[in-house]
Formats: structure tokens, sequence, C-alpha cells
């Protein structure tokens, strides 16, 4: 007789087993209509699966966190048999839930075309309109590898083959087609309303380069069309958006094949860097930070002691000279070690927080680059602070005070916290990642903020908080990070001189901000859609003539705000005055002064803002101050902020 307990702390009894389906039917028709799936005792469960004792469930809808991914995960099967219905000999893969989607690799004797996926979509709505029965059966290894073999499908025989002996196989089947997976699925196709086929794209068996390529189709799907509405047209306006586009047309930056993964910063976009670059020098040495620079290249030997030969050694860029081999630094870490170590440190010289705006290489693949959001070489506003064990929770709640603010500066309100615990493969003691674990979970509680656990998402030397920013159109971007490494200051002889005159290791605290500038920048290029605040724009004003006998006064105005700090150019082209405005209008510029013969005779500049809207002639004095009032008003909300 299970006795069921259900979220709300009520209880349900049956006489004998029943389903996580018939439980939700005797709590109301509306929740049985909406159900999905269910957790029983916590455990992500089928419908259909049968409760015998007593348990915890909670039905799982649409509305659930887990719903999203339930219907999604379905979406990737739907597809999958729409596919194989249309296109026999089509193979399928794996077909993964990912952020806002889902996607499965085909192996198919011809490319898939934009026509393609119109008619996959179109065979998917009729087999939701089916409502085929999705259901579970197991099989075990060897049968399944022989039935999937037996059916043409080399690629799923070879990952169940994959698969120890002894673990039962799960399949899901709907209709007459049926595929590998753990689960849980939805109870039928009906239940999958609201989907759309996004694109195709290559992708190597088993993400290695020497397989066989095969055919990546990504989809999305969503509970409710009003939310797929919202995220297709937040995908258009992150397309008018794109940083790369928009680096091309505000001539920021650019990237080139004889430098893959590596960028060429031109005079505006280096000078947004040095905006950005200036105002964190300015938080470094405003919160006890002790700017310091190591070198690019470090011995072999360095990176096997501190662990990252042996876990990060495939990201590397490696040279040799005269018989020695050496690392292009991927992290700025090991140097910070080497400085502090060059002389006696006591516990009251702790905590000692050294920044540097570190320049990094890592070997990424080609494949993964994208843009300035992924590269080969970057910066990082990088610090590292060295403490004692009773110093880290202090220094942890700081700095994500710190960072709020720093995030605000720069336009970013909503911030998303992640505590990544530790990975499979790791240094240090058990007894060493409890502690700082807990520490980096307290720092957060007692800073009164919510926080997810990412699972064995830690770096190999240390748990971290890793946090995530929403930008204008509510993308979400992990920047920041503070790690607590317990291993890498005694793998590298860092030592302090206690209070009992017993030296000890310090704790380092790895931590970023930013993160990477390049991918910062490409951030706020989209954040602001390259219409930055008056601050961090490159060029501020641009002064246009429209005779020539006012060139020279346009000369004095530039000359005169440039005296005064502003950011300003001139535009003397034989143009007509309309062709400079809608030119500068596209560039995003903050402010145009229009002068010609009246305004050189009046001594006045005609003013016109980013918006288009014309505020008229006004003395250059007033123009100056407004452009003071208003950057003071953005220094003010970052002071304040």
């Amino acid at each position: 007789m299970p006795n069921i307990r259900l979220p709300d702390g009520s209880q349900k009894s049956f006489p004998g087993p029943v389903t996580a389906a018939e439980v939700a039917s005797s709590i109301g028709a509306g929740l049985a209509r909406a159900a999905l799936a269910a957790k029983v005792n916590g455990k992500l469960v089928d419908l259909s699966t049968k409760i015998e004792s007593d348990a915890d469930l909670a039905i799982v809808t649409p509305k659930s966190p887990e719903g999203l991914d339930i219907l999604r995960h379905s979406t990737s099967h739907l597809m999958a048999q729409a596919v194989q219905e249309l296109f026999p000999g089509a193979q399928v893969t794996i077909g993964p839930v990912i952020e806002n989607g889902f996607y499965y690799d085909f192996s198919y004797k011809r490319p898939f075309t934009p026509e393609d996926l119109v008619a996959i979509e179109k065979k998917m709505a009729e087999i939701v309109k089916q409502d085929l029965p999705v259901a579970r059966k197991e099989m075990a290894r060897d049968e399944a590898v022989r039935y999937f073999s037996g059916i043409g499908e080399k690629y799923k025989a070879e990952i169940i083959g994959a698969i120890p002996a002894n673990e039962p196989i799960s399949l899901y089947g709907q209709g007459n087609w049926i595929d590998l997976c753990r689960g849980p699925h939805v109870p039928s196709t009906g239940k999958l309303k609201v989907f759309k086929l996004m694109r195709v794209a290559g992708a190597y068996w088993r993400g290695d380069s020497k397989n066989e390529m095969l055919q990546r189709i990504y989809g999305t799907a969503w509970a409710t069309k009003e939310e797929q509405d919202a995220y297709l047209k937040m995908l258009e306006e992150a397309e008018k958006r794109d940083h790369r586009t928009l680096g091309t047309q505000l001539d920021l930056f650019h990237m080139q094949q004889e430098a893959p993964g590596l960028v060429f910063w031109h005079p505006k976009g280096w000078t947004i860097w040095q905006q950005v670059e200036q105002y964190m020098r300015r938080v470094y040495r405003d919160n006890g930070y002790q700017e310091v620079r190591g070198p690019q290249i470090l011995d072999k030997s360095l990176w096997e002691k501190t662990g990252h030969w042996q876990n990060f050694r495939d990201n590397m860029f490696t040279t040799s000279s005269e018989n020695r081999d050496y690392a292009v630094k991927p992290m700025n870490c090991p140097g910070h070690i080497l400085i502090y170590n060059k002389g006696v440190r006591s516990y009251r010289d702790l905590p000692l927080r050294y920044g540097e705006f570190g320049s990094c290489h890592r070997n990424e693949p080609s494949g993964a680059l994208h843009g300035l959001m992924r590269v080969r070489g970057f910066v990082q506003d990088d610090g590292h602070i060295f403490c004692t064990e009773e110093q880290i929770l202090p220094e942890c709640e700081a700095f994500t005070k710190l960072l709020q603010k720093v995030y605000g500066d720069f336009g970013f309100t909503e911030i998303i916290y992640k505590v990544a615990t530790r990975p499979k493969n790791r240094i240090g003691s058990d007894e060493a990642w409890d502690k700082a674990e807990s520490a980096l979970r307290t720092s957060l509680e007692k800073s009164g903020l919510k926080f997810a656990i990412s699972p064995g998402e830690g770096a190999f030397y240390g748990p971290k908080i890793e946090y995530s920013l929403k930008d204008g159109i509510g993308r979400v971007w992990q920047c920041g990070t503070m790690q607590v490494d317990f291993s890498m200051p005694g793998r590298l002889g860092a030592e302090y001189v206690g209070e009992d005159n017993a030296r000890h290791t310090p704790v380092m605290l790895h931590r970023a901000i930013v993160g990477s500038m390049e991918r910062f920048i490409g951030i706020l290029i989209e954040h602001f859609a390259g219409a930055f605040p008056l601050w961090l724009s490159p060029q501020q004003v641009a002064v246009l003539n429209i005779t020539e006998r006012a060139a020279s006064y346009a000369q004095g105005v530039k000359e005169r705000l440039l005296e005064q700090g502003f950011r300003a150019f001139c535009d003397l082209r034989n143009e007509k005055i309309s062709y400079k405005i809608r030119e500068h209008s596209l560039q995003k510029l903050p402010y145009q002064l229009v002068v010609g013969d009246k305004e050189m005779q009046a001594n006045t500049v005609a003013v016109r803002t980013r918006s288009g809207e014309d505020l008229g002639a006004m003395p250059l004095e007033a123009f100056t101050a407004r452009l003071g009032s208003e950057m003071r008003a953005e220094a003010n909300a970052k002071q304040h902020g």
C-alpha cells in the first residue's frame, strides 16, 4: 500500500502499485494533461513508472525546471524519427539537449538542404498529430548490439558495444521507430507542439577529426509558442548585434587566416580596450591589488610541478631552445607564485593581492574559434590573492561585492552564480576540497545570494564560483571566477611565517572579473549594439563642416574639445552635409556637431545626438558643459552603482 508524499506536504495512499501518471490523475485532470514525467525520491522517471512502496513524488510539467529539457530531448527523438522516415538509409548517432534546444547527428549519403529541413519539420508535425505513445523497454547489451546492427545502425551498435555487459540497455520507441536512450521522455508525441529546426552543420563522429564527418541538425523546442517566438526574436536581434559584423562596420578590429584565433585591433577598437583596461586598473588600485607582470614563456618543468602539463597539455603552445622545452603560458598563476616566493612572507603580509593584465595563449581547436568570444590569444584581468585559511571567506565575500559593482558600471545588472565542484581528474586531498567548496558556498550564502551547483565542473586544482551576466537581449555569458586553490602554492614552495613562527603554505585564490578582455569587449559590443555609453565610445564627437569656409572653424572646435579631454575628430570632406550626417550616424557616434557660416559667425555649434535628435545651435561652452555633465553622471553612476 504505497504512501505517496507530494511537494505541498500532502499525502496520498493507494491500495497497490501505482504509476506516476495515475497519481497525477488522482490529483486533477489539469495536472494529468500537463504532466510530462515525474520525480520519484528525487530521480527523474517516466510517467509510466510504477511506484510499489512509500515515496516522495513530484509531477514534472512544462513549468518545472526539468520539464523543458524533457520536451527538448523528446523533440530530438521526434526529429530523428522524421529524418529516418523521409530519408531511408540515414543513420542516427547521438542527440542531446543543449542550451535553448537540441541537436542530432546523422550519417547520410548527401548533405541535407534547407528544403530538407522544411520537409522534416512537416513530417515532425504529422507525427505529433498521430499522438504516438512513447514506451520504454530494456534489452541486454549484446541483444541490443545485434538488433541495431541488424537494422543497419552501425553507430548506435558501436555506442551500445562500449557499455559494460552487465548494464541493462534502455530503449524508447514511438510507433515503429526505436532508439537507445536513458530517458525519461514525454508519454506521447502529442505533447511536442512547439519546435523549429534551425540549421545544419558538420560534426565529426565522436568529435574526432580522424573520423567521418556527420551532419548535425540543430533545433529548438519550447513549452509555448510565445516563448519560442521571443527566443527567435532574440536570435534575430543577436544577428544584428553580432560583434564580428559590428567590428567591421565600426572599424574596431579584424581577424585573418595568417593569425587564426588572434586579434588585430584597430585604433577605435583599441580605444575601447584602453577604457576597459584603465577602468580595471583603477579597480585594482582602489581595492588593495599590486599590479605585476610575468613572462610569457616558462620552462616545462614548472608546468609539470603545477600539474598543468599533465592536465592541460593539449591546450598549451610549446617551443624549445638550447635543448630545453618551454610552454607559452595559458594562465598567469604560476608566475604570480614565483613573484610571491621572492622574499620572506609573514602572516602580517596576508592577504597579498596581485593583479596582472596577463597575456595568455591556448591552443583551441580551429572549429571552436568564434570572433572575440573564443580566441587563442587573450588578456585576462587576472588576480591572485595569497591568504590564510581564515581569510578565504572574507576575501570571497569582498570579491563578489566588487564584481557586482564592476558589472553594474558596465551596464550589467543581472548576475547568475554557480559553484563548480571537484572534477574526477584533480589534485589535492579530499579534505582540502571539502574546505574549499564549503568556503565558496558559505561566502555566497552570507552575501544572501542564490546559486546553483555544477557538479564536477571545477578546475583540476580547486572548486570555483562562476559569475555569469545577462546582456541587453537576455543572453547569459560566464565571465568572472573565484577559485580556491590549496595545492599549487605548496607545489611551488610558497610559504609564510605564521604567528607561531612556523612556516605555513598560503591558500591561493584565483580570481577574474571580466575574464578575457577580448571576450568581454565582444560582449560589450553586442550588449550595446555598438552604441556605447559616452565614457566607452571610441569617438565621442564628430565635427562636420557644411562649407569650405567653415573648415578652419571646425578644426578649432575639434582642438578645443581635445584640449578638454574629449575624443573628437573632424570630417572636412567635400561631401553634402546630409551624407556626412548619415555616415556618422551609422558609426553610432554619441554626438555630431555641424558648423557652417551661420555657426561660425555666431560662434556656436549645431548639435545632433546619436538618436537623431536635433538640439539646435549652442555655444561650444554649453555643449562641453553638457558633455562634462554626461560624463560626470556616468562616473557618478559607476561610483555609487
